[in-house]
């Protein structure tokens, strides 16, 4: 282990980072491997491939993740921005592109082919997007003079537009949901509360009426008579198979015949082979790590580390619990992956740029060092980043 009187950057990371934060993330990676071995094998042997096709290629992500989030982790503030901000731009532009150039599927353009690897760019924005709106936010309170909180405001419209016309509605609540939460944070007033809550409420219904795909998942889940409910009738019956402990490793049958058990159903499938309690025993961890972090938020200092600890935590936790209520059919069904347990390469590098930034703006840092952000005069909001 690195002695505290040793200098370099590894050191200095190691003595500086959250490390019960980081413990609750490395339990969660080993865990979504184990669930990913029992869900994945029956995919792949429907599909034709080899058995254990979909877990080596998590493994495959889940290293590059790994690599990712370290290399993140060790930027500054400042370098957090800077980084959101291209990888905003550059995955908005992806989004945009995707309108034209995507792939159609079931009715949507959400993905998009480089080099021959299919890549959904919204995923990859949802991080930067948090980091911009507590960015923004946090320079609103500290600079009054400056049009911060406006850009804050039109970055959300700027934001979702493009996934509203793919059309992504799972993502476009997901996101409104945490810009609002970064919205609260940074001081919002009850009026604001009661409008956007308004105007969410108004999208939600607008979503219903004149999106065909919506319309139909929420009348299957209202009426399960209005449409095909196999999926998540059979979501159901895997935690039914497995009771309170489980079929044991491998002795899973539900699983077999459920559609996409490895990316929207990993939780049914721990259910019917590790059992109910173990469900409860990861929704404790996704509950502890959310914890752990808006802790680490309310002791920040800096208000840009507090507001966007909080976002990329309201990030995780959100996504955790929109999957998991799906699973267990207290929501309508959204093809929303559970954070690095789910099978996916775009979602699970996205998340682990977002675990990167969460632990770059956590990390312990002198008081002078964060003084610094903020010293000196700044004319212009760009100076900031």
């Amino acid at each position: 282990m690195a002695s505290r009187i040793e200098k370099g950057a590894l050191t200095n990371w190691w003595w500086t980072i959250d490390l019960w934060l980081i413990a609750g993330f490395g339990i969660l990676f080993v865990a979504g491997i184990v669930i990913d071995m029992a869900a994945s094998p029956p995919v792949a042997a429907r599909l034709g491939l080899p058995t254990f096709h979909f877990v080596n290629r998590q493994i495959g992500y889940l290293a590059v993740t790994v690599v990712v989030a370290f290399l993140v982790s060790l930027a500054s503030p400042r370098a957090v921005r800077r980084t959101a901000l291209l990888l905003y731009v550059i995955s908005m532009a992806l989004v945009c592109a995707t309108l034209v150039y995507g792939a159609e599927v079931k009715g949507a353009r959400r993905w998009i082919s480089i080099a021959g690897i299919g890549i959904q760019p919204s995923e990859f924005a949802k991080p930067a997007f948090v980091i911009l709106s507590a960015w923004l936010f946090s320079e609103a309170a500290q600079r009054k003079g400056m049009p911060a909180a406006i850009l804050g405001l039109a970055l959300l419209p700027a934001t979702l537009i493009p996934l509203i016309l793919q059309p992504d509605i799972g993502q476009t609540m997901l996101i409104s949901v945490v810009w609002a939460t970064v919205f609260f944070i940074a001081g919002l007033h009850i009026f604001w509360v009661a409008g956007l809550g308004g105007l969410g409420a108004a999208g939600v219904t607008l979503a219903y009426f004149f999106v065909p795909h919506v319309t139909a998942r929420v009348d299957r889940f209202l009426n399960k008579g209005a449409g095909d409910t196999f999926q998540v009738d059979t979501a159901m019956d895997s935690f039914l198979s497995g009771g309170w402990l489980g079929r044991g490793p491998g002795e899973g049958i539900v699983k077999r015949i459920l559609p996409d058990a490895h990316a929207d159903f990993p939780f049914a499938v721990a259910g019917e082979e590790f059992g109910i309690l173990a469900c409860i025993a990861l929704v404790l961890l996704f509950m502890l790590i959310v914890m752990r972090a808006l802790y680490a938020a309310h002791r920040a200092e800096d208000p840009f580390c507090r507001l966007a600890c909080a976002g990329l935590i309201a990030l995780f936790g959100v996504q955790s619990v929109i999957n998991m209520a799906v699973n267990v059919q207290l929501i309508p069904a959204k093809g929303m992956t559970l954070p690095f347990v789910s099978y996916g390469g775009s979602s699970l590098i996205s998340l682990g740029v977002a675990l990167g930034f969460l632990v770059a703006v956590t990390r312990r840092r002198p008081r002078a060092e964060m003084s610094d952000l903020w010293k000196g005069p700044m004319p212009r909001v760009a100076s900031a980043v």
